[in-house]
């Protein structure tokens, strides 16, 4: 009898345990589990100098709901100085590899939209400083953080911007705006989740 009572308490916790899983994917959340994106980065001045370079974004962990509260109202009270000052305690939960360039990742998460999710990777010090026509150009002071949008469709195939140095707010909607170093926007093409 009590291994009857055993097993119907096993399956009924399984139930359970699935209806909360299906339940985080009909409302776009995604379970605790690390992600790595491909992209394709590129950038054109406006005098019309290129680059490129092969992206991957690996996420081990993503950031939750009080770590997102946290980084906002450090924005909206010292801005990107109090933003990068609580993102450098924070433990390093994936990386984002720019050609050879390698930048820890402090803070991420992704929201659901209408085609898919926002996913929202931020990084407590500059991935790269790109100067108008100058590859090699010199830190400036407030351009503390790097941040990489991107947009995906249901399949995890999208589209998305990188700031790699990039001084931020919050928006009146509390969404993560970018002011960024360089003039030109650096896109990030054929995104697809590994």
């Amino acid at each position: 009898m009590r291994r009857r009572q055993f097993m119907i308490e096993v399956v009924r916790i399984s139930a359970l345990c699935a209806v909360g899983l299906a339940t985080m994917m009909a409302l776009g959340r995604t379970p605790a589990r690390g992600e790595t994106f491909s992209a394709h980065a590129s950038v054109t001045t406006a005098e019309g100098a290129s680059a490129t370079a092969p992206a991957t974004i690996v996420v081990h962990r993503w950031s939750t709901g009080r770590d997102r509260d946290a980084l906002v109202a450090a924005i909206r009270s010292g801005g990107s100085g109090a933003a990068r000052a609580l993102l450098a305690g924070r433990e390093d939960i994936g990386a984002i590899q720019l050609g050879a360039t390698m930048t820890a990742i402090k803070h991420a998460n992704t929201r659901p939209t209408d085609r898919g999710r926002l996913v929202t990777i931020v990084t407590a010090e500059p991935v790269w400083f790109l100067g108008v026509g100058d590859p090699t150009a010199k830190p400036r002071a407030g351009y503390d953080l790097g941040v990489v949008l991107l947009d995906l469709d249901a399949y995890g195939n999208g589209e998305g911007e990188l700031a790699p140095a990039a001084t931020v707010q919050i928006d009146a909607r509390g969404a993560i705006v970018t002011k960024d170093y360089g003039a030109e926007v650096v896109r990030l093409s054929n995104v697809t989740q590994q």
